[in-house]
């Protein structure tokens, strides 16, 4: 085993990766050899040390294969801002270019597989005074998808804009039709909404380099111009458009191809021992795998919901939420989804307890914020009619704290903070000599709090029939 990485790694996890390596490499003689040396750099580590097990767990039980002396990794490749002249391998459109795929699958399949870091290629429709909104024609790094037809728009909000030379507005720099390269900033996959930056820290680390902003028609992804010339022209195949590419020819493709993505024709590379050897081992599945799969079979059924949703089928979209949740029971866009119907409904505490567990797991979604708010100020107007005031303005204040914007929310807490106000001027003198609670003095009327639930609770059977109920 390498013994120079084993003892940075050491260094930087400490004496806990010690001893799982102990634990999971017992039978490993190369292992043997080092492990006396490895004690010593351990204990003379320093710094923090953050607190990774799971990390640890996988470096201990892989530390035969990543230690390995003929390990080999691919040197790192210099980012040229241009394009190379030639084309080392062919560059083909989509495959699905070729095939029968339905409007609908091609879009759910395009919001499922976008990622926040993306690069997309779109020309401005529109400007406007926050920004400008573009329509998407393809994909330009990561996947490679063709989306023209597909007609999606996305927004680029002024924020989102770099200032460029003299220009005090930076929308001035821009006109209907520019044809911009962006990168993704965030996806509502359940509005099925897109925003997009001209900023490079919008980019994933492996696309830092590709320049953001206005392109030229010549710099359009070299998959989408073929894709172009193959949906002009019927008769075009794969095996045509193949066999025309330059790369095609090229007698090195495969050892570029090999060397590009860093693996060996000989000793390839892999985690996974069922590729390394005879045998495979069950505990070698990842659990973030099976996670994935969880959450990409429980929106498919969030979907199918929404669609009975838009239709009024109300009890067949919450059976789809409901089997979205018994997949994945932390699905947020289930349980916004779900919460909304419940809304829908009438029941808002059993809509504001989805919303709240939404917002565990996803604090900053926007949606769950939202119908969350909207709710509470619905549910505080449900307490006013049932006269249980004080408990409707911890609602109305509650919405506030999530959107201090929200005017429902800021005219119903107004007017029920008057309607407290009046009231409690009416309320006679209450006197109650006993331990337990506190006077208050408010509106110069003396009356007792007992400090018990979660409203005040006048303790007089004289004004019972004046007072409201505030619990």
């Amino acid at each position: 085993m390498d013994r120079d990485l084993l003892r940075q790694c050491l260094t930087y996890h400490g004496e806990s990766l010690l001893n799982k390596l102990k634990c999971e490499q017992t039978e490993n003689p190369d292992f043997q050899v080092v492990v006396s040396d490895l004690c010593k750099t351990t204990y003379e580590s320093k710094g923090e040390k953050q607190d990774t097990p799971l990390v640890e767990q996988f470096i201990a039980r892989k530390a035969d294969i990543l230690f390995c002396p003929s390990w080999k990794t691919a040197p790192e490749q210099e980012e040229h801002e241009e394009e190379v002249a030639t084309e080392p391998y062919a560059i083909m459109p989509p495959m699905e270019i070729f095939m029968e795929v339905t409007y609908e699958e091609r879009r759910s399949m395009l919001y499922r597989d976008l990622e926040k870091g993306d690069v997309v290629v779109g020309k401005i429709n529109n400007i406007r005074e926050y920004g400008f909104f573009l329509t998407l024609l393809c994909m330009a790094g990561g996947l490679k998808r063709d989306i023209e037809d597909l007609e999606l728009s996305a927004l680029c909000h002024i924020r989102e804009i770099p200032s460029t030379g003299n220009h005090d507005d930076p929308l001035s720099y821009y006109q209907i039709g520019d044809i911009i390269r962006a990168g993704v900033k965030d996806i509502d996959r359940y509005q099925e909404k897109v925003t997009v930056s001209l900023h490079p820290a919008s980019l994933s680390p492996s696309l830092q380099h590709i320049k953001l902003g206005v392109i030229t028609q010549e710099e359009l992804p070299i998959h989408y111009s073929r894709s172009v010339c193959a949906a002009n022209d019927s008769s075009e195949t794969y095996e045509r458009i193949l066999s025309s590419c330059h790369g095609y020819h090229n007698p090195s493709v495969v050892d570029y191809l090999l060397e590009k993505v860093g693996i060996s024709d000989t000793h390839p590379p892999s985690m996974m021992r069922g590729l390394q050897s005879k045998l495979f081992q069950e505990a070698d599945f990842a659990i973030a795998i099976r996670k994935k799969q969880s959450a990409f079979w429980a929106l498919k059924c969030v979907r199918a919901g929404v669609d009975h949703f838009k239709h009024g089928r109300h009890v067949e979209a919450m059976n789809e939420y409901n089997k979205a949740l018994e997949i994945d029971t932390s699905n947020v866009e289930a349980l916004v989804a779900r919460g909304a119907l419940y809304a829908t409904k009438g029941s808002f505490l059993k809509a504001i307890t989805d919303f709240e567990l939404a917002l565990e797991n996803c604090p900053e979604h926007r949606n769950a914020k939202k119908y969350l708010c909207q709710t509470l100020v619905e549910r505080g107007k449900q307490l006013e009619g049932q006269e249980k005031l004080v408990t409707a303005e911890g609602l109305y204040r509650r919405a506030l704290s999530l959107d201090d914007s929200n005017p429902e929310a800021q005219e119903a807490l107004h007017k029920i903070t008057d309607t407290i106000q009046v009231t409690l001027k009416k309320i006679p003198a209450v006197r109650k000599p006993s331990t337990g609670g506190q006077w208050n003095t408010a509106c110069g009327h003396p009356w007792w709090l007992s400090g018990e639930g979660t409203g005040h609770k006048v303790e007089s059977s004289s004004v019972q029939n004046t007072l409201p109920a505030f619990v």
